[in-house]
């Protein structure tokens, strides 16, 4: 239970001290994920609607696409008489595909936290049902026979496991 008030706290009432630090990694990595995806999707948003408001003013694509294409090629906002219309289509594309990538990546950074905050609730829930767990050297499995049949045509031989605690 202490695990679902505070991550990594089940860890150290189980004194497991040494996965404090992977609880937290986990957790550090997930975010950092989640800002990077989050920023990433933000700028291609910003830069799409710019593309799309044919405002002068507003030119933060350019930043984008400039290391993939001249903007004379494609902005028919800055530069109209020589932007071709299938470049124009391409850039577009370009910027939908940027913001539909880092959207799924950002969320699946989200699902990812959730699924590393239930993992170290049931790692701590786990630890903390095996503490008293006992293996002694008395714990040992053999293999014997149960009992010879004869049934019609062809014997059989039936074999039991034994556990001895």
């Amino acid at each position: 239970m202490y695990a679902a008030v505070f991550p990594g706290l089940g860890q150290i009432y189980n004194r497991k001290y040494w996965k404090v630090p992977i609880v937290y990694a986990g957790f550090g990595a997930l975010g950092y994920s989640v800002a990077f995806n989050s920023s990433h999707f933000n700028k291609f948003m910003t830069a799409y609607r710019d593309f799309t408001d044919k405002n002068p003013a507003t030119r933060s694509y350019i930043k984008i696409l400039s290391s993939i294409m001249d903007p004379s090629e494609y902005d028919p906002v800055l530069f109209p008489a020589s932007y071709n219309t299938t470049s124009e289509e391409w850039a577009k594309q370009q910027l939908e595909n940027g913001i539909t990538y880092y959207r799924r990546y950002r969320d699946l950074s989200y699902i990812g936290i959730a699924a590393w905050y239930l993992f170290t609730i049931l790692d701590a829930n786990v630890d903390a049902s095996l503490y008293d767990y006992n293996i002694g050297p008395d714990l040992r499995a053999s293999l014997a026979p149960l009992s010879v049949t004869s049934t019609g045509m062809s014997p059989g031989i039936t074999f039991t496991i034994v556990k001895n605690f």
